[in-house]
């Protein structure tokens, strides 16, 4: 298998060009950076205790809510509520009330 980096690269499935990467405890403390770099750029890294993995690491996945998800949720809890004509610019109106910067506090 071709090395990169940290770790051996595994492509399992040829139609995604998904990659995994196989590497040792050792290696994952050793260069824990490079490992998230990879992972933020997609790959899948295994990591192991000899031959046995102990952990996935992958990228997360974002939550995102379709619209149509959340109205079959909102008529799943009986929801009556209606999307009418004027929707989009209470929608819109609503982002534009609240324009503030965001300014987090500071960590301790």
């Amino acid at each position: 298998m071709e090395r990169e980096g940290i770790g051996k690269l595994v492509i399992y499935n040829k139609v995604m060009a998904k990659h995994v990467i196989d590497i040792s405890e050792a290696e994952a403390t050793s260069d824990f950076g490079s490992l998230l770099a990879r992972v933020r750029a997609g790959a899948e890294v295994v990591i192991k205790n000899g031959t046995r993995p102990v952990a996935v690491v992958r990228p997360a996945e974002p939550h995102v809510r379709l619209l149509s998800e959340s109205l079959r949720l909102a008529r799943e809890h009986g929801s009556t509520a209606r999307l009418d004509e004027n929707f989009a610019k209470d929608v819109a109106a609503a982002i534009e009330s609240h324009r503030e910067p965001l300014d987090p506090p500071p960590w301790d």
